[in-house]
């Protein structure tokens, strides 16, 4: 009988499984109520509740930051920084982080003079207080000025963020917060001018588990490997094709196999009527520039990548970017971009599925993006869509999407949030790596959840349903200038294989003169689960701790209906045959009593 009921069990598991279904429901209403305009910022877990917060900027000199809520709307509005503290300036980006070091979140603010060009970039840092608020009194500008944007990094590797880029004085710089006293040093003195607007990196590119610093240049682009904590010139590769507009450069595993690739969107052209995506894989020149998407065509109209001059009227010129993430959890990450309708003035979010390659362009990659054309969900959007981001709205391990679009006769953006519905049940891995400055002795005992901490580096190796081995690795905040609007945290698909992970490995930068790489293991790491790695301390990884929630998947929803059911079936069978044993006794007694009983005479 209990195979029986296993079989049956199986089977309606099966049965009871969704198909792969793509769709988007819009849920702004839910989210923000009525305050749905502004541009998204950043990302971070402000209040250190475990839940991700929301940074706008409003009217180009308001900092606000919506906390995440259980109850709807489901994100409000609870930091404000008012534009009275930046009468003359316009605020052009927002990272938050620990920046001195005692475990709450501050708030990084990079500007520029309304009277003045924007390749002047003042920084500003407002401090986080123990109650989870902004001290607008208390702040520290820096006193030097960026000529673009700064990247924040770990420069040297103790788990506070530090800000890196090129003031009006040559070399580059470093900026230090020794607590809230700012130290600068120069450092990479051999490298020519940088490209503006940058899009420096901070991330593992040799696999060894520690972040390493990928520069943008005029000329091209160079990768620093970090050995015993310098940073030492590796390679240079310079663009081979006629590439007339750089986007921003993207760090992610495109193929899967455990090392970050670049990709780079350009455009062939001043118009961006010739659009293309390539890859590189630093550290092997022999695999530069494979085209992994050429072909932009629609039917009879073509689309390309907005040129960074041709923004519309009010929103801010956003350099061309990839927004990556997993949106369908198969181990593969996909994009958001935005294109324009080059035969016309439509300009809307795309999303660009991860697929096998299937021609001779991409051959060489191996895979390639597929563009899903009539998502009606993003085209029904109004106005000109500026920005498309993932996130994961409902802290459930499936990234949504966030769009911001320019309508007319509106100053501010609109944004839009859009739920992922996608109904296959695939699995997943959430991480967060924490700063590991304190683990349950903090000062002011406050949670070390609220850190945004830039450098970490996450791999895992399962085997699928097939058997084989797979893996795949993710960078933790590499990168924080131009609205790159990166997670705190890393969401790893696994696809449709419910299996342990055999190893998740996570490593941090390194110190000078620390010959050693910094990472941990865990192995049989349960699917659908968020885990929170706290290196403390940080020269000892056998005493990292890492707290895991799990996050149910629909298929135990789906298992539990099936069991109640086949237990249900069960019973029922087995009433109707007890009901028929009972019926069967009381027909035998009755003949029994009306039997003639020979030996009574």
């Amino acid at each position: 009988m209990w195979l029986g009921c296993v079989f049956v069990l199986t089977v309606a598991v099966c049965f009871c499984q969704p198909p792969r279904v793509f769709g988007l429901q819009d849920v702004t209403a839910d989210l923000f109520g009525s305050e749905f305009h502004g541009t998204v910022a950043a990302f971070g877990d402000f209040n250190s509740d475990k839940q991700t917060d929301i940074f706008i900027i409003r009217e180009q000199s308001e900092l606000v930051i919506f906390l995440a809520d259980l109850a709807a709307p489901y994100f409000k509005l609870r930091v404000r920084l008012p534009k009275e503290l930046f009468d003359d300036e316009v605020i052009d980006g927002v990272v938050p982080g620990d920046f001195d070091g005692d475990s709450q979140m501050d708030v990084l603010l990079t500007t520029h003079p309304k009277s003045k060009n924007t390749e002047q970039s003042y920084v500003t840092i407002y401090w986080g207080n123990k109650n989870q608020t902004l001290d607008k009194s208390v702040k520290t500008v820096l006193n030097k000025t960026f000529v673009d944007e700064p990247l924040v990094m770990d420069f040297d590797g103790d788990m506070i963020p530090d800000i890196f880029g090129t003031t009006s004085v040559s070399p580059p710089q470093v900026c230090y917060l020794k607590g809230r006293n700012v130290v600068w040093q120069s450092v990479l003195e051999s490298i020519p001018k940088m490209r503006i607007p940058h899009s420096h990196a901070f991330i593992d590119l040799n696999k060894d588990f520690t972040a390493d610093l990928f520069l943008t240049l005029e000329t091209g682009f160079e990768t620093w490997i970090n050995q015993n904590g310098n940073f030492t010139k590796s390679e240079s590769i310079r663009p081979e094709g006629d590439f007339k507009i750089l986007g921003q450069s993207a760090f992610v595993d495109f193929d899967g196999d455990g090392s970050q690739d670049h990709l780079l969107p350009v455009c062939m052209d001043e118009t961006c009527k010739r659009s293309a995506i390539f890859l590189t894989r630093p550290g092997h020149s022999q695999d530069r520039w494979l085209p992994i998407l050429t072909d932009f065509q629609r039917r009879d109209t073509l689309w390309g990548f907005v040129p960074p001059t041709a923004s519309s009227a009010g929103a801010p010129r956003m350099p061309i970017t990839l927004h990556l993430g997993d949106y369908n959890l198969d181990g593969f990450p996909d994009a958001l971009a935005i294109l324009r309708n080059t035969s016309g003035s439509a300009q809307q979010a795309f999303l660009l599925e991860n697929v096998p390659c299937s021609n001779t362009s991409c051959r060489d990659a191996g895979r390639t993006f597929r563009i899903h054309w009539d998502q009606s969900d993003l085209s029904s959007i109004r106005g000109a869509a500026v920005i498309a981001t993932f996130f994961d709205i409902y802290e459930d391990g499936i990234l949504d999407m966030i769009v911001l679009s320019k309508e007319d006769g509106k100053e501010e953006l609109t944004i839009h949030a859009l739920k992922n519905n996608f109904e296959a049940d695939a699995y997943f891995v959430k991480v967060i790596v924490l700063s590991g400055l304190c683990s349950n002795d903090c000062p002011g005992k406050v949670k070390p959840f609220g850190v945004n901490q830039p450098g970490p580096y996450v791999m895992y190796t399962s085997v699928d349903s097939n058997g084989y081995l797979k893996n795949a690795s993710a960078g933790q905040l590499s990168q924080s200038a131009h609205l790159s609007l990166q997670l705190p945290y890393t969401v790893l698909g696994l696809g449709r294989s419910a299996n342990f992970l055999d190893h998740l490995y996570v490593g941090i930068p390194r110190p000078l003169g620390d010959g050693e790489s910094r990472k941990q293991e865990w192995t049989a790491i349960i699917p659908n689960s968020q885990l929170i790695v706290i290196p403390y301390p940080h020269d000892d990884p056998r005493s990292w701790s890492a707290k895991l929630y799990l996050t149910p998947s629909n298929i135990v929803l789906l298992t539990a209906i099936a069991l109640i059911g086949v237990c249900i079936f069960i019973l029922v069978i087995i009433g109707i045959l007890h009901w028929q044993e009972k019926k069967a006794d009381d027909r035998e007694k009755r003949q029994e009593a009306h039997r003639f009983h020979f030996d009574a005479m």
